[in-house]
This record gives C-alpha cells, sequence and structure tokens, in this order.
C-alpha cells in the first residue's frame, strides 16, 4: 500500500518540477529572432573572385566612394518593412560600419518587376549619370520566374556588364535569390550557371546570393522562414540584412586585393 510521500520527499519532486518549466516552456514557445551569427558563410562562398581596382582608389584616397545598387524587387526591397531595411540600405550600414568616417553613398536604383532589357534602358539615368565608382547588378530573376529566353538574359547581361565596363566602372553581379518559387523553377540551376558563365568571362565579380542562402538554410543557421517572406520569393528585415552582411565582408575582402593602379585598402 502506497502512502503519502513524507514531507522531503514532496520537496524535492517540487523542485525537479520547477526545475523543469524553462524546458518544457521552451517546447512550446515561439522561436526567438534569429541571431546575426546566423549570417556566417565559408570564405569561399562568399568570395567575388575578383579585385575593384576603382572602389580601392577611391577608398585609399579617403573616399568618396559612390555605389550603384541597380536590379528589381529584391534590390528595391519588396517584402522588407520599410527602405531602411533594403539591402542596399543595409549595406551602406554594414560598410560605413567598417569604413567609419568614410565618405560612403549607397544608391538604390531597384525597380519591381524589371527584367535585364529594363534595366538596360535605364543604365544611363540610374548607372552612368550617377558616377559611381561601383555597381551591383543583381539580374535575371524575373526571367526565370516568368520563364522567358535564357539566352536571351545571358546576352543582355553580357552587353551589360560590357557597357558598365566601357565606363571605368568596377562590377559585382548578384545572382537568384535561394527561396521557394525559385526553386521550384526548372531553369534557375541553369540561369545560375549562365551568370557564373558571364561573370567568369567578363572578369568581374559575382555575389553568390543563392549559395550564400542555401548555406545557412542546410546548415541549419537559419530557415527558409526566417530568411524568406510569406510571398515565398522576397527576403524578409532578417534575409536583406543577412544579405548585405555578408556582401559588405565580400567586398571588404575584394578592396583589400593589390591590382595594377590599385592600393591595397586597409580599414
Amino acid at each position: 500500500m502506497t502512502g503519502t510521500p513524507a514531507p522531503r520527499t514532496r520537496g524535492r519532486r517540487a523542485a525537479v518540477l520547477l526545475s523543469l518549466i524553462p524546458f518544457l516552456a521552451g517546447l512550446t514557445a515561439a522561436p526567438g529572432p534569429v541571431k546575426a551569427a546566423a549570417c556566417a558563410v565559408a570564405v569561399q562562398t562568399a568570395d567575388l573572385a575578383v579585385p575593384l581596382p576603382r572602389s580601392a582608389r577611391a577608398l585609399a584616397a579617403g573616399g568618396p566612394l559612390r555605389i550603384v545598387a541597380i536590379g528589381s524587387s529584391s534590390t528595391a526591397g519588396a517584402g522588407a518593412s520599410g527602405p531602411a531595411h533594403s539591402y542596399p540600405a543595409r549595406l551602406a550600414e554594414h560598410l560605413g560600419a567598417r569604413y567609419p568616417g568614410l565618405a560612403l553613398t549607397v544608391l538604390n536604383k531597384g525597380v519591381n518587376g524589371e527584367t535585364g532589357p529594363d534595366m538596360l534602358k535605364r543604365f544611363q539615368r540610374d548607372v552612368l549619370d550617377e558616377a559611381p565608382d561601383l555597381v551591383i547588378w543583381q539580374v535575371a530573376a524575373n526571367t526565370v520566374l516568368r520563364g522567358d529566353d535564357p539566352d536571351a538574359a545571358e546576352q543582355v547581361i553580357r552587353d551589360g556588364v560590357r557597357t558598365l565596363k566601357a565606363a571605368g566602372l568596377d562590377v559585382v553581379l548578384m545572382d537568384l535569390q535561394y527561396a521557394p518559387a525559385m526553386l521550384a523553377k526548372p531553369r534557375h540551376e541553369e540561369m545560375e550557371d549562365r551568370i557564373a558563365r558571364v561573370a567568369a568571362a567578363e572578369e568581374v565579380g559575382l555575389f553568390h546570393r543563392y549559395a550564400v542562402m542555401r548555406q545557412w538554410v542546410e546548415t541549419r543557421q537559419a530557415a527558409m522562414g526566417d530568411l524568406v517572406g510569406p510571398d515565398g520569393i522576397h527576403q524578409n528585415d532578417f534575409g536583406y540584412d543577412c544579405v548585405a552582411r555578408t556582401l559588405a565582408a565580400s567586398l571588404h575582402d575584394a578592396l583589400g586585393l593589390r591590382t595594377a593602379g590599385a592600393v591595397s585598402a586597409r580599414p
């Protein structure tokens, strides 16, 4: 027959139950915000693979350093809670922290829904007339989403890169986002290869947005829902900030490369 537990036994059981409360609460509580440490990626994944001589000279001279970010909705900041959370705005913040005191401008020239040909039409007004040192061109996402001709898209990217290079500008291409709506398209990997082919042939930088986002998800640093909003394609505030933080580190490394006519930059 079981009797009433002794007072000391009841006390021990109560202490055990109290110690389990935080653990049990953690099983049912909603996940907290993902920390910035989740933005970490392997160095080779974020490597732009080329120096940025014009930007390095501007940096070595103490500035100003002007950057134009041109692209479609994921440059404009669709899915963010406001313009200050777009990737160009966050890039300015993260680069400013790396180079305090530098006169730095990052212009957001993203337009929702555009494809490569649309952007080429406004290169003169939105890029060349701004006299930047560096152009970050996010391109081809809408080409994949709409199922447009990849051959034509590749040629547009090549023509655009050559136009920017002819103007003496540093160029970094930004490839596709790793997001459910993009992954559902059968030719997204083909477009990734085409963008990389243009970057290699034209010897311009390539920021592997697709690869860095995939690495965050596959290594479980962040879930897809931590990076991408409810529409399944556009990044949210955290996703844009992570991209910008990684891009700032990639640019910092590229600016430190020694090239003919460029001085190694040291923050």
